[in-house]
């Protein structure tokens, strides 16, 4: 991975450097990670913290590094020294990737010297907003589709790097493959693609083009039909080159459609493949896809059987930006906790103070997801009692849950600056999203409507930040 200790925001050094000066530098400090709802965040899947992980153990300014920093005229040369000794050597606790989490709870959790733990928030928020935001939206996607999504993005992704681990995302959030062929190699993923438009218009005629293709891949053929006219010509060619193929004792795989109503082409490409004895061959399907459409076509009756999205998913298209947020929640004295909020005239705004715990409530009887609990550390969750789970800011509302199992969100990822969590391939993350993702009912991440899923607070953490509400609001 390449250094990447410049990637931050300039007021973090020059806070750094205000740290260094009123002897801060070396004060213990908690940040947390969450996001807040809106109207297209319902749930998300927790993605880039092996970035994360890799950046804060590499962080280290280098010669260079120090020497441009110099050049900005705003540092003085004892602040300079000090940078060029910093490592990271604080803890991290974050959820594992692929959790399925929610708005509100910390997701990631930096405990280290104040210096450290502000320098490193604007990677960290780039890492794990860029990559989770992408997971969902795969995850929404492919919960649309019901499987069979390829990711075809990186032509429309924004650089390189949203292309590399955008496709990433997409895996974790479900996607069976991608079209990025580094991205392939990088992470040891499925690559999938074929043939453009440009193939076959740079044959005399489409039937030499497909034959051309065929010749090449006889085993895994799969035709573009829409370059001239998909029914009258495209899927008529397509099946002439199937019996030959068949004839040479090859199965062809099948044919995609790019463009055009995709519900009645599919639906009449089946039936002239079905009559012409091809019953097996698949019909893929993009161009300009998203949880919505594929939706609306299979609701329609199309008969696709896989789905290539690209604009839509890579770039997050209807949500740009998940907007995670890094917060400071406590500093420590002499070894004790001093919780710090931060107030706003918007109630859903103020933030949850003090290093914190995450459990998700299971019924004990489906295994299904009920509620997330947050509490203050050190609280343990009895499941031997009856627990009361009430709406941190309408107290009212209120649900009381026996014979319930409890589970921590998260692990430690980083301890002492080294890293302590396991590495863990894609395909493991993936099936973990998978087998998380079927412990929450329907209701909670249906694309319409959803239930609003319960993430609420301990009485002790509540009364914490009720009293500092209350203290902080009037000035002190």
């Amino acid at each position: 991975m390449r250094n990447l200790t410049l990637l931050t925001d300039l007021y973090q050094l020059t806070m750094g450097q205000g740290y260094f000066r009123e002897g801060k530098q070396e004060q213990l400090a908690v940040f947390d990670i969450f996001f807040r709802p809106n109207r297209l965040i319902t749930y998300s899947v927790a993605a880039g913290m092996e970035q994360a992980a890799e950046y804060l153990e590499q962080l280290r300014f280098s010669e260079d590094d120090i020497a441009y920093l110099r050049g900005l005229g705003m540092f003085g040369e004892d602040f300079l020294a000090y940078l060029g000794k910093l490592r990271f050597t604080g803890d991290v606790f974050a959820v594992r990737e692929g959790e399925i989490v929610f708005p509100y709870e910390p997701i990631l959790t930096v405990r280290a010297p104040m210096i450290q733990a502000q320098l490193v928030e604007t990677a960290l928020l780039t890492f794990v907003n860029h990559q989770t935001l992408i997971a969902s939206k795969a995850s929404k996607i492919c919960a649309a589709a019901g499987g069979g999504v390829m990711e075809f993005g990186l032509r429309r992704a924004q650089g390189p790097d949203a292309g590399i681990y955008g496709a990433r995302a997409a895996i974790i959030g479900g996607c069976v493959s991608t079209s990025n062929v580094y991205a392939g190699k990088l992470f040891s993923v499925p690559v999938s693609g074929t043939m453009a438009h440009s193939w076959v218009m740079n044959f005399p005629s489409e039937l030499e083009a497909f034959r051309a293709y065929a010749r090449s891949f006889p085993d895994n053929c799969l035709l573009l039909v829409d370059t001239y006219d998909t029914l009258r010509s495209g899927v008529p060619h397509a099946i002439e080159v199937f019996r030959e193929l068949r004839a040479a004792g090859h199965e062809p795989k099948g044919i995609r459609l790019d463009s055009g109503d995709l519900a009645y082409l599919s639906k009449e490409a089946r039936k002239m493949l079905d009559r012409a004895g091809f019953e097996k061959t698949i019909i893929c399907a993009s161009g300009d896809l998203d949880e919505t459409s594929i939706r609306s076509l299979k609701e329609q009756g199309a008969k696709i059987d896989s789905w290539g999205v690209g604009t839509k998913l890579i770039t997050s298209a209807d949500l740009p930006a998940l907007g995670g947020v890094y917060k400071l929640a406590a500093v420590y004295e002499d070894g004790v906790e001093i919780p710090k909020i931060k107030l706003s005239d918007t109630t859903e705004k103020i933030t949850n103070p003090s290093f914190k715990e995450v459990y998700r409530i299971y019924d004990g009887k489906s295994g299904m997801a009920l509620a997330d609990y947050i509490t203050r550390a050190g609280e343990t969750v009895d499941e031997s009692k009856p627990l009361e789970l009430f709406h941190p800011v309408d107290t009212w509302k209120r649900m009381r849950v026996t014979g319930f199992r409890a589970r921590k969100l998260r692990e430690p990822l980083i301890s002492g600056g080294k890293r302590v969590a396991p590495v863990r391939s894609l395909a493991e993350i993936a099936a973990y999203r998978r087998e998380e993702y079927a412990r929450f009912w329907e209701e909670y991440t249906r694309q319409d409507m959803p239930h609003i899923y319960k993430v609420d607070l301990s009485p002790a953490l509540h009364s914490l930040k009720r009293e500092m509400v209350e203290r902080f609001g009037k000035g002190e």
